[in-house]
């Protein structure tokens, strides 16, 4: 099973304060042990949301909001992405994290048989793509920066309702010219919250939180990684995308936040840092040294 695992936004991380050399340090072991476990599929960090933008379509009419966004504790500022053979052993791992406090969401990834087979699907349709895309996913391209979308939660979402086949094979569509383009770098849907968890960090104390949770319009959906050469660019996709989901969505409405990847050049380096330190252990997780 895959999960991915949220870390939700602080002052300091939305007023743009890096971490210390030292919490980079024990970020960088912590990773290197999901690494050697075979648990870690992925984990970035977000800039704030003074650098990114909201992107609305209902009933056909599209907004955009520029950063930054009040509500601090419901945004997200990194993700960790892993494998595990449950959701305990999930939370396990989330235990672990060297955090002194603040909080992260847990969910679990729909994987392709959560999806009932269609009597409709084409043998071709939108799950070959998407098999075909988690197979041999886009590269990096130089001289590009990353954003995340992250999809907003709605009703039916967190009541568990799958889009239909109408949807899954307008989505494919885009998904697969978004990939063929090389913009398109990885892209998942998250189970419900009901399915998921929170843990918050006091010290050495994790407490655990079972979902659901009530703030619906601010829980995950889905994201995506892209990569493009602006923040303008990265909204034109994302408005594009919106305009594909909102007809299958709740009340025909889809919200997104798009927000900049941080990349190991946006880290000053520090005099304090160790040769065989956390960049390069950051180094050899990016270049795909599992």
């Amino acid at each position: 099973m895959r999960f991915m695992v949220m870390v939700r936004a602080t002052k300091d991380s939305e007023a743009g304060v890096l971490p210390d050399e030292k919490i980079l340090a024990e970020m960088g072991k912590f990773n290197e042990e999901l690494v050697k476990a075979g648990a870690l599929l992925a984990a970035e960090g977000l800039q704030a949301s003074s650098k990114g933008a909201r992107v609305r379509c209902s009933k056909g009419k599209i907004t955009v909001t520029d950063g930054p966004f009040a509500e601090a504790k419901e945004l997200v500022a990194g993700f960790w992405l892993i494998q595990a053979k449950s959701m305990d052993e999930a939370v396990e791992w989330a235990r672990r994290v060297p955090f002194q406090e603040g909080e992260v969401e847990i969910r679990p990834l729909f994987e392709l048989q959560d999806f009932p087979v269609d009597p409709a699907e084409k043998p071709d349709g939108w799950r070959e793509k998407e098999e075909q895309f988690r197979a041999a996913p886009s590269a990096r391209k130089p001289g590009t920066i990353r954003f995340m979308g992250l999809l907003k939660a709605d009703k039916d979402t967190e009541a568990g309702v799958l889009p239909d086949e109408k949807l899954l094979a307008a989505m494919g569509a885009f998904f697969e010219e978004g990939v063929k383009s090389g913009v398109i770098l990885s892209g998942e849907g998250l189970h419900p919250s009901s399915k998921g968890a929170r843990i918050r960090y006091s010290g050495s104390k994790r407490t655990v939180i079972d979902g659901p949770f009530s703030e619906t319009k601010e829980l995950i959906a889905g994201y995506a990684i892209i990569q493009v050469k602006s923040r303008e660019e990265a909204t034109q996709w994302t408005k594009r995308f919106v305009t594909v989901d909102a007809p299958g969505r709740y009340h025909e409405e889809s919200d997104c936040e798009i927000r900049q990847v941080f990349e190991l050049e946006d880290f000053p380096v520090d005099p304090a840092e160790k040769p065989d330190g956390w960049r390069k252990v950051e180094q050899r997780l990016r270049d795909g040294g599992r």
